[in-house]
């Protein structure tokens, strides 16, 4: 009789561990297909493709490339002829010994030289173009705020003179040009100016001595 009762327990605890494992492995076998289906659910991420950087790469030297080109372009087009313009406008007041035109003239100069499009100035010239063009703004800032002191603004155009002389070196220009020299002016030191006009016509004297100086260069 306790073989029997031994043998009954014993079937029914097999049974019980039998129906265990099958629930876990029925549970992992879920497990495992809800994983899948999560794995397939998440977009796969892309990551840049060797073509996608080339394009990139390209895009952005033809950028840098257009952009060079754009400033030689605007390099190969700069001109100092409006601040050549101006300077004569200026100069011409002062050889008509009329200080209010000087200043105005002096304060369009200035203006113009301050709107220069540094971009548009070669290279290899910039430097030496902020060099001149500072000393030039000084000089015609001086002259446009000077109306009734017209000795002041001749001692400026002397300087802007010199700076004019060193853009057209610098430069060149398209219009005929003269560089005139005055021995007396500043105490026998001299000075020189720019004209569009081979006929001596001094700035320095006006009405005075209208004539006095010589051509020194053509440009």
């Amino acid at each position: 009789m306790k073989n029997i009762i031994f043998s009954i327990i014993t079937l029914v605890t097999v049974a019980a561990v039998t129906i265990s494992c099958n629930q876990s492995s029925n549970k992992n076998s879920d497990q495992q297909a809800n994983d899948s289906t999560t794995i397939a659910a998440i977009p796969e991420l892309q990551s840049p493709t060797l073509n996608d950087t080339v394009a990139t790469v390209t895009s952005t030297d033809t950028s840098s490339q257009e952009a060079e080109k754009s400033d030689v372009k605007q390099a190969q087009k700069f001109t100092i002829a409006p601040i050549i313009k101006d300077y004569l406008t200026l100069k011409n007041a002062l050889v008509s010994d009329n200080d209010q035109a000087a200043a105005n003239a002096g304060k369009q100069l200035f203006t113009t030289l301050n709107n220069v499009n540094m971009k548009s100035i070669p290279a290899n010239k910039h430097k030496e173009y902020m060099e001149i063009a500072e000393n030039a703004k000084e000089n015609a800032e001086h002259i446009g705020d000077n109306a009734g002191k017209i000795d002041h603004q001749r001692e400026h155009l002397a300087s802007l003179s010199k700076d004019v002389s060193d853009l057209i070196v610098l430069f060149g220009t398209t219009q005929k040009l003269y560089q005139d020299h005055c021995p007396m002016y500043n105490d026998g030191k001299g000075a020189v100016w720019i004209s569009e006009a081979k006929a001596i016509k001094n700035p320095y004297y006006g009405g005075k001595m209208l004539t006095c100086g010589s051509v020194k260069k053509e440009f």
